[in-house]
């Protein structure tokens, strides 16, 4: 049986505080999937697909995949430094795009900020140390 200190690795605080960041748009991915289903059950199709299970099953997998990133991260597994990343390169253009030509400020500001914060953690040297480290 696996103990819960076995599953941390050592990483840097700056990696642990990215996994935080991380995990967020993975949440609310799974919380968008768990809306999506319940308004296919209720019958609700106000959200403007006619296969909103398969959009529910979309954003479940996508959240996901979003979400392990993110507990990657957390727990020091430098796997998931790369797709961390990519994640906070997205939740930089979705925040770009909300806050620009959807003219939503405040969703846009607090979502590219994140991803911002996001990179720069990934980037910072104690973070690029331990990923070299784990590499060699």
């Amino acid at each position: 049986m696996v103990r819960l200190a076995e599953l941390f690795r050592p990483a840097p605080r700056e990696v642990r505080v990215a996994g935080v960041i991380a995990v967020l748009p993975g949440l609310a991915a799974l919380v968008f999937a768990v809306v999506l289903l319940i308004a296919a059950l209720s019958g609700n199709t106000t959200f403007g697909s006619d296969n909103v299970y398969g959009e529910a099953i979309y954003y479940a997998v996508l959240g996901g995949g979003l979400t392990a990133c993110g507990i990657g991260l957390f727990l020091g597994y430098s796997w998931a430094r790369s797709p961390g990343v990519v994640i906070a390169l997205v939740m930089i253009g979705v925040g770009w795009y909300a806050a620009g030509p959807s003219g939503r400020l405040e969703l846009g500001v607090p979502v590219a900020l994140l991803g911002l914060a996001l990179l720069v953690l990934l980037f910072r040297e104690p973070a690029r140390a331990w990923a070299a480290e784990d590499h060699e």
